[in-house]
């Protein structure tokens, strides 16, 4: 009981600052997860909570969603989502923390790199964009820190940014539940913890609404390399320690 206490309060602050940035809750959540259930039953129940997140994202800001950058990014990004979550079955879970720790380790350059790209993207360029990170989504979970400069580099921003980002995110989400559904790596269980972990982070993501116009960019990008780094540390030392 106590660790899913602690679960639960890990989901609620990952909920706000997914709400005020746009992302981390997956990166908050996964390496807490992991510790709880390991690394093949973790990605199944982050994917049900990461549903609910975006859930409340959308929830939270709907009147701005902008559904021509939505429709440019989905269409490639939704099947692609699919095709990534079939490359579980052949990793080993040793693996797959290390696939994890090293991509999010690899995500504090990356994201400053990209960031640095002062550059607005063409509808079939955010296409070609949500390929590839639906690609990526469907095996390491959590992409939001690339999907952030892809959103931000078409020029959306605060409420439409959140919106959009959170209802792409989400159609790609359940692309990766059904095919994991089908496959069966997600069995109703971890269907249960999801729900449950997830309206931890909705209500989070609701309380984050009320600062997101409060948040300068250096902190920002100050507190998303923290993340990185924390969750790509503890991703390889579960590795290590297997």
């Amino acid at each position: 009981m106590t660790a899913y206490l602690f679960v639960l309060g890990v989901g609620l602050a990952a909920g706000a600052l997914s709400g005020v940035i746009g992302t981390g809750a997956s990166i908050m959540l996964l390496p807490v997860l992991v510790l709880q259930f390991g690394p093949r039953q973790a990605v199944p129940i982050m994917a049900i909570a990461g549903l609910m997140s975006n859930i409340g994202k959308v929830l939270a800001w709907r009147r701005e969603i902008d559904w021509k950058a939505f429709s440019a990014y989905s269409v490639t990004g939704v099947p692609a989502a699919a095709v990534g979550a079939r490359g579980l079955l052949v990793l080993p879970s040793h693996a797959v923390d290390i696939v994890l720790g090293a991509f999010f380790l690899a995500m504090i350059p990356c994201r400053r790199r990209l960031a640095a790209m002062d550059a607005r993207l063409a509808p079939w360029q955010l296409a070609v964009a949500g390929g590839l990170i639906g690609l990526l989504t469907g095996i390491v979970t959590s992409t939001g820190p690339l999907s952030v400069p892809a959103f931000a580099s078409y020029g959306l921003v605060k409420g439409a940014f959140l919106s959009t980002e959170a209802a792409s995110s989400l159609a790609m989400g359940l692309s990766k539940a059904a095919t994991f559904r089908e496959l069966g790596l997600l069995p109703y269980p971890s269907i249960v913890q999801g729900l449950v972990v997830g309206a931890s982070v909705m209500a989070g993501t609701f309380a984050g609404k009320a600062v997101v116009r409060r948040m300068s960019v250096a902190l920002f990008q100050h507190v998303l390399d923290a993340l990185f780094l924390c969750a790509g540390v503890a991703m390889l030392y579960a590795a290590w320690s297997d």
